[in-house]
């Protein structure tokens, strides 16, 4: 069966076009045709039955005909080593799962803001009291911790201080690296002064972008399909990440205990209506928060809550923020907003 054989020509077709046309349908039809070629000694195969679906997929979503020209087979490079191309790419998550499965992989995302909102990878939305250090993530991969501490003296709610997240090693790609925000210190660089992720030969599929310096941090982790995002509006920290479905998913059941699996343990979720006398009236919070987010979904709601309970209108954008991550980050755009 030599459905690795056609995935490897497709991802190499299609590696530096940009969106649908005609060259990636002659692509999809060149890729219809080694699938055919190869149908009799891959029955049976998962990978084989993948792609075919997958190509379908592709062919109706891109509005390509079945008739058409293919391109003629690329010829294949020398394999630098015995691995082949599987060893290029395994610190490229998307091009390496493309070549194993015949189709992209799947994301999920979850967010931390405010008077931590969490959103889950699940889409489940809670507000926490959590008040310490809590785990975000506790996978193979990746550890996140947030530390929380109250919004203002006497309050029950609490927001995020300080932010850690470890990229565990990975002996192909990365060395383990360190990144530590804290309010009013948001770094372009990892604990050890880098930007990347080490000497390795896949190091700089690990890397730091500053989008706005001191407000709103990227970390590009390539090698496990995951971007992270982190910003500081007011006096907060908020954390938002699109991740591998894999790499969402490997973890024991030892590391039940993380925030984007799970959400808020119920002893610690909050009703998102403000009770009582707040610092600022609920209708100024509605008016402030409606100028930013002008759907009256959970981020809406969350943006209420927080500028009643701190009196500061900059939670607006820590809400606006967080919806535009999720804007970015979702594999599924229908499912932005949570009502």
């Amino acid at each position: 069966c030599k459905i690795l054989r056609c995935n490897s020509e497709y991802v190499a077709a299609t590696l530096h076009l940009r969106g649908s046309g005609a060259a990636f349908c002659t692509a999809l039809r060149s890729y219809s045709l080694c699938t055919r070629r190869t149908a009799r000694t891959c029955r049976g195969d998962l990978a084989f039955h993948s792609a075919v679906h997958g190509i379908e997929d592709l062919m109706i979503q891109n509005n390509c005909s079945k008739e058409g020209p293919t391109a003629p087979p690329r010829p294949r490079p020398p394999a630098p080593n015995p691995r082949g191309f599987e060893s290029l790419d395994v610190c490229d998550y998307e091009r390496s799962f493309l070549y194993k499965h015949g189709r992209p992989p799947g994301f999920q995302h979850c967010a931390a803001f405010g008077d931590p909102h969490i959103r889950t990878f699940h889409d489940d939305f809670h507000t926490c009291r959590v008040e310490g250090s809590w785990p975000l993530l506790d996978n193979d991969y990746l550890f996140v911790q947030a530390t929380s501490s109250p919004v203002a003296k006497g309050s029950n709610a609490t927001v995020t201080s300080k932010l850690t997240i470890i990229f565990k090693n990975m002996k192909e790609c990365i060395d383990q690296k360190v990144y530590q925000a804290e309010l009013d210190n948001l770094p372009a660089a990892f604990q050890d002064g880098s930007v990347n992720g080490g000497a390795r030969p896949g190091g700089s599929s690990l890397a730091i972008l500053e989008r706005s310096p001191g407000r709103h941090v990227e970390i590009r982790a390539d090698y496990i399909g995951t971007t992270i995002a982190v910003r500081q509006a007011g006096r907060q920290l908020s954390f938002s990440i699109r991740a591998a479905e894999e790499v969402a998913r490997a973890f024991t059941e030892e590391q039940d205990l993380q925030l984007c699996v799970g959400g808020c343990p119920r002893s610690q979720r909050m009703s998102r209506s403000p009770r009582g006398r707040g610092r600022v009236p609920a209708e100024t919070a509605r008016a402030l928060c409606r100028e930013m987010l002008p759907v009256e979904d959970v981020y809406f709601q969350s943006c209420v809550f927080d500028v009643v309970t701190s009196g500061d209108a900059n939670f607006t954008m820590a809400a606006h923020g967080a919806l535009e991550d999720a804007r970015l980050f979702l594999p599924d755009a229908e499912k932005l907003h949570i009502f």
